[in-house]
């Protein structure tokens, strides 16, 4: 392959780490793996996402994944020339996932050097590329160290206070014949704490390992399994009788693409709701990433498969290291629907107060959102009075929807058998998945892509709209806002919405002056 042949990506390389420093070259003998990721086939029209998923779900045409993978994957032609590549420079091809669009290569470092053109180096920025956005509930000094598993909510009773449906033409929703997708970059859970926690009952959990990674429990329930039984358990309450699968991937790019991808086109399980809770400021991906990543979530939209991610939590900043205003990705994916944080007070299932998470001065953390700048403002978001980005340039509102997340209303849960309080916008994630669950099995099909909907009229009238709070960086205010997006749902308007287009009553709308 000649230099001619070559095209250099701009914008590729990570920002460098700060007081990062350059020890030496990699190792030259030392084994990797790296995904190539390739164009869409020609063999089909790929679908206009955003002008069906603003028709009311019945009305919608998904594709199968066998008939996605036939139309829209990569073509034998380009697999062929990634071979012909890999054979040219001795790299080895592992896998093919033509419906994925992907192709793993295995080799050393030098080969990929040489293929690539690139140079491998050795030093101290290994850190991983996200974050778990779960936050364990501070104990108040002088309490006792054991955890009080009665001091949160159940997922549950936060279901019943925003009308999750429960039975539709006498079907009682709880699931039934639906797969949730839940993606971890770390950790594990314990048969034995799901057991407990569902009183052994607990839904039908499946641990996949992608790229190597696998369901591997620290036993150290301030660890990443905090994140991974969070997940579980508020999904695993609101949707019962649903099938999990739990994609374990190591907490690289490659990894959670990968990871995003496989659940995507899974075959065997096919989810048809995904729920992410690791994420990280935009200005730690590269643009490659970022635009690989909604690339899949677009084809997501096509098979009716819907994606939530959890919007951070560390307020407007997003934990970024200067400081700066920064939104959470993937959540600031426009085929994503970005989930934001509440503080919740409930009297029984009665909502009593619902503002922006905001505990920054408080060390506890506080809901993540702001404008993007590296996505633009989506067509669906055009009237919903999105400021300019901090860069002065229009960019797509994160978030979409909102949920409790905050730890001192957080949930109750069971990690490495210890009971805890944990929130963070993790736990809107999954809550939403869960809850979507419950929708496509009322309607008989999958409601796919929601955002255009959401934006509606009668979506939005279907949202507890959340007009009290800030993130740090931003304010609530009527409509959709930085820090909590269009609000908290009303469950059972929502699905009235998604399944006819218009909600059963004006029930939604007078619930914004409570709060």
């Amino acid at each position: 392959m000649s230099d001619q042949t070559r095209l250099r990506l701009a914008k590729s390389a990570r920002t460098t780490m700060k007081d990062a420093k350059l020890i030496g070259p990699a190792d030259p003998d030392e084994k990797m793996e790296v995904t190539i990721y390739l164009r869409r086939g020609s063999a089909g029209v790929y679908p206009n996402i955003a002008q069906q998923a603003s028709s009311p779900v019945k009305e919608r045409r998904h594709l199968s994944r066998e008939e996605f993978a036939k139309a829209h994957g990569a073509s034998s032609d380009d697999i062929a020339k990634v071979r012909q590549f890999a054979s040219q420079f001795g790299l080895q091809v592992k896998a093919e996932h033509p419906g994925r669009r992907s192709v793993v290569l295995s080799g050393t470092v030098e080969q990929f050097s040489r293929a690539f053109e690139t140079k491998l180096v050795f030093g101290l920025d290994n850190r991983p590329q996200a974050k778990p956005h779960f936050r364990i509930r501070r104990k108040p000094a002088g309490q006792a160290q054991a955890h009080d598993v009665q001091a949160g909510y159940n997922p549950t009773l936060v279901g019943q206070a925003y009308d999750f449906p429960t039975d539709a033409s006498e079907i009682t929703l709880d699931g039934t014949g639906q797969a949730i997708a839940i993606l971890e970059l770390g950790g594990g859970y314990n048969v034995s704490d799901l057991n407990s926690y569902f009183n052994n009952a607990a839904p039908n959990v499946t641990a996949i390992g992608v790229d190597g990674g696998s369901n591997s429990p620290t036993n150290d329930p301030n660890g990443p399994d905090g994140e991974v039984e969070l997940d579980i358990e508020v999904a695993g309450s609101i949707a019962p009788k649903a099938q999990i699968g739990v994609y374990f991937a190591p907490n690289t790019d490659q990894g959670f693409l990968d990871a995003l991808t496989s659940a995507i086109h899974d075959t065997n399980l096919k989810p048809s709701v995904i729920s992410i809770s690791w994420g990280g400021p935009e200005n730690t991906w590269t643009t490659q990433a970022m635009n690989a990543f909604d690339s899949a979530a677009q084809d997501a939209a096509t098979m009716g498969v819907t994606i939530f991610a959890a919007s951070g939590d560390n307020g407007a900043t997003d934990g970024s290291d200067d400081g700066s205003l920064q939104v959470d990705f993937p959540a600031s994916c426009p085929h994503i629907t970005g989930c934001g944080g509440t503080k919740l007070v409930l009297n029984g299932t009665t909502i009593t107060s619902e503002i922006a998470w905001n505990e920054l001065n408080q060390q506890e953390g506080a809901t993540g959102g702001g404008v993007s700048q590296v996505f633009p403002l989506p067509a669906w978001q055009q009237n919903a009075n999105v400021p300019n980005s901090p860069s002065g340039q229009p960019g797509r509102g994160v978030p979409d929807v909102a949920g409790d997340a905050d730890p001192v209303t957080g949930y109750s849960v069971l990690v490495d058998g210890n009971g805890a309080v944990i929130g963070g916008t993790s736990a809107v994630a999954p809550l939403w998945a869960g809850l979507t669950a419950l929708f496509n099995q009322s309607i008989g099909k999958p409601v796919g892509f929601l955002n255009p909907l959401l934006y509606t009229p009668g979506g939005m009238a279907t949202f507890h709209d959340i007009v009290v709070g800030s993130n740090g960086g931003y304010n609530c205010a009527l409509g959709w806002d930085p820090c909590t997006g269009l609000g908290s749902p009303d469950g059972a308007q929502l699905l009235s919405v998604l399944s006819s287009g218009q909600p059963t009553s004006t029930q939604a709308q007078a619930k914004t002056a409570m709060r």
